[in-house]
């Protein structure tokens, strides 16, 4: 198989809305099997098609212990159809390379979508482990979204992006998201043990 390159924040290619596969051809597995070694090349746990220039609704994910066996999961034209709760995640992206930040995510989702063989499935993911805030973010992809999108303090990504010679958040993307902020911030009011954890998390990225 192949290691592909990855295209970084700037592209264009990346804010563009992905086409739905017709058929888990031969073409495609073998454009899927790519994706996984270049996922694990470059230590990511989850890859969307756009990053390798594709523009097809496909994305990978492998969010097992990386002392462990491997556990690839693969998304041919996934649909998100449940999502409930919030959480705060911090969140980088192989196309953000070294960039991390606070991010609103749905702590549980629910995703139906096909296998590698074209087979569907329903997955579930909740309590905002990392299978569920890494569906969301490679979902973003295929609809042309990325993770700074989310951000909780467009000053504080701006900061991170700037360090890493990065282009700056793209305003007029940013998404609302009123009641799932409110609704982490009550969250971290009851639970300030997580604040610091979320400033220890910053510092030792500054």
């Amino acid at each position: 198989m192949s290691i592909l390159k990855i295209i970084e924040y700037g592209n264009p290619i990346l804010r563009e809305k992905s086409k739905e596969v017709t058929k888990v051809s031969k073409k495609i597995k073998t454009l899927i099997m790519d994706m996984l070694d270049t996922m694990y090349s470059a230590n990511g746990v989850g890859l969307a098609a756009p990053q390798v220039g594709e523009n097809l609704r496909i994305f990978v994910i492998d969010v097992s212990d990386p002392s462990g066996p491997i556990n690839p999961l693969v998304f041919v034209n996934p649909k998100i159809i449940k999502k409930s709760g919030a959480i705060n995640s911090y969140e980088g992206c192989l196309s953000f390379p070294k960039a991390y930040t606070n991010v609103r995510r749905y702590a549980n989702v629910m995703v139906k979508a096909l296998d590698i063989n074209g087979r569907p499935f329903v997955k579930e993911a909740r309590d905002g482990e990392l299978l569920a805030r890494a569906i969301q973010h490679e979902f973003d992809h295929l609809d042309g979204k990325l993770f700074i999108d989310h951000c909780r303090n467009r000053f504080e990504a701006d900061s991170v992006l700037k360090k890493f010679n990065l282009p700056p958040v793209e305003v007029d993307k940013l998404i609302n998201e009123e009641d799932l902020e409110k609704e982490i911030e009550q969250y971290e009011k009851e639970h300030p043990e997580v604040i610091e954890k979320l400033k220890k998390e910053l510092e030792e990225n500054q």
